[in-house]
């Protein structure tokens, strides 16, 4: 007894001792060119990026406040994905369980009748037997090669991967709840100077029909003022009817039946905020679908570890015992205790190229996710390059379209006078009162582009999931 138990110690110390050979490699990070992720005018030596900046603090209207923390609360999309994270928790929990044996327990009852013409029926007198059964099996396999420490960090990354995606989702909601809600602010802008503008309409149409009147212009110049002010009406109705999609919009965003949305004013809001950019290699640890990217370059390198273990023999120890009788009543006798172990290495030869297939696969899987990562990280690096061009022009834009604005509305009001004095066509006062609504209809867009824009580079830079 004393030397089989040495033999079963021998062996548990062996096994550990042959842990040590690991034929498993360890995962080190690509070199990546992150210098020229960015366009060379947009290059930037200071760490300081927007993306340091809490979603608290870059958007401070308090509405707004409220509006994405009820987002990340109820927003379906994410409690989609924290779902996602508690199942991966799971599968990471079994990783780390690898190290430890599996035990099991089982009881069975076992009838057989033997034929009486069988060469055990010729000398049995009872044909009928019967097996009573009560034991547990433990079985361990020993990590010889790191394939079980490779799973366990398979299934880390795994779990990490999925709450990389989980915080890539939060980011795109800040972003579309804020885009939503100043679009909002746009719309609700361009519906006061389209009402402002009918105003202005309907005086038109009293100074127009005044003017016939004294015989100065005929029906026809009557007739294309009151289309103006119709043409306007229905620019206010579209605009009347965007606030209610994107109401509707929003209220999906925050997970909650359509509704109508309170807010602000454009003219309200603060100041845009300070853009820096910060250096590109920033993006591997801010933008979280990079992080998820590089996270699945190390699962998929872990699972190209454990494929190629199976090239090598597997140590196993397997134990049973138990309690075994052909009489109930003696099934818990001493002499129907049973044991067994057994042990060995299995080193497979030929199994239908099985272990080579899953080996070739995975090297694949591996370097498809390698791509992927370089892939997220050239993609972050031209977001960020657009949304920053897009701000640059857009507020230039907004600067010539500031004067713009202001010199079509000072013409309007010069051909107002004109007209009444007979100096100007109705033609000519038509087309500057167009000129003039969708100048400043346009300027309005402008600055929602704007803030558009900040908030994309926000997003691209990896902002708001911190």
């Amino acid at each position: 007894m004393k030397n089989k138990v040495y033999r079963i110690a021998l062996l548990g110390v062996t096994a550990t001792l042959l842990q040590s050979c690991f034929v498993a490699k360890d995962y080190q990070r690509p070199e990546l060119k992150t210098e020229n992720l960015y366009r060379n005018e947009v290059v930037s030596s200071d760490s300081t990026s927007l993306a340091n900046v809490s979603w608290d603090k870059m958007f401070t209207d308090p509405l707004l406040q409220g509006y994405i923390t009820k987002g990340l609360q109820n927003n379906l999309d994410v409690r989609i994905a924290m779902q996602n994270i508690v199942a991966a928790q799971a599968t990471m929990k079994q990783g780390e369980a690898g190290y430890f044996p599996s035990l099991s327990a089982s009881t069975d009852w076992t009838h057989n009748k033997i034929s009486k013409n069988s060469q055990s029926g010729t000398f049995l007198r009872d044909l009928d037997i019967d097996q009573y059964q009560i034991y547990g099996s433990l079985s361990w396999e020993a990590d010889i090669w790191g394939k079980i420490r490779s799973n366990k960090r398979a299934t880390n990354a795994a779990y990490f991967q999925t709450t990389a995606v989980n915080q890539a989702i939060k980011t795109q909601l800040i972003a579309n709840i804020a885009s939503t809600y100043f679009q909002l602010l746009s719309v609700d802008a361009q519906i006061k100077v389209a009402e402002e503008s009918l105003i202005n309409r309907n005086e038109s149409v009293e100074t127009i029909l005044a003017l016939k009147q004294a015989g100065n212009v005929t029906e026809v110049g009557v007739k294309q003022t009151e289309a103006q002010k119709y043409a306007t009406e229905l620019i206010i109705a579209d605009l009347k009817n965007n606030v209610i999609i994107l109401e509707n919009m929003m209220s999906t965003l925050l997970g909650e039946p359509s509704t109508k949305i309170e807010r602000s004013t454009f003219d309200a809001q603060n100041a845009l905020p300070e853009i820096t950019l910060g250096v590109p290699a920033n993006l591997l640890r801010n933008r979280p679908d990079v992080i998820a990217a590089e996270y699945n370059l190390i699962n998929n390198f872990e699972m190209t570890n454990v494929a190629k273990s199976g090239f090598y023999p597997s140590l196993k120890i397997t134990a049973t015992g138990g309690l075994q009788s052909i009489q109930l009543k003696e099934w818990f006798s001493a002499n129907s205790i049973f044991a067994s172990v057994i042990t060995g290495l299995t080193q497979p030869i030929f199994n239908q190229r099985q272990v080579r297939t899953r080996y070739e696969v995975a090297q694949a899987n591996q370097e498809k996710a390698y791509l992927q990562f370089e892939q997220s990280l050239l993609t972050a690096g031209k977001e960020v390059s657009d949304a920053l061009a897009q701000y640059n022009n857009e507020t230039y834009k907004f600067s010539i379209r500031q004067k713009q604005a202001d010199a079509l509305t000072k013409a309007a009001d010069f051909s107002d006078e004109l007209l009444t004095y007979g100096l100007a066509n109705y033609l000519e006062v038509l087309t500057s009162k167009n000129d003039a609504l969708n100048a400043k209809l346009s300027l309005v867009d402008n600055k929602f582009q704007q803030y558009k824009a900040v908030i994309q580079l926000y997003r691209a830079l990896g902002g708001g999931w911190q």
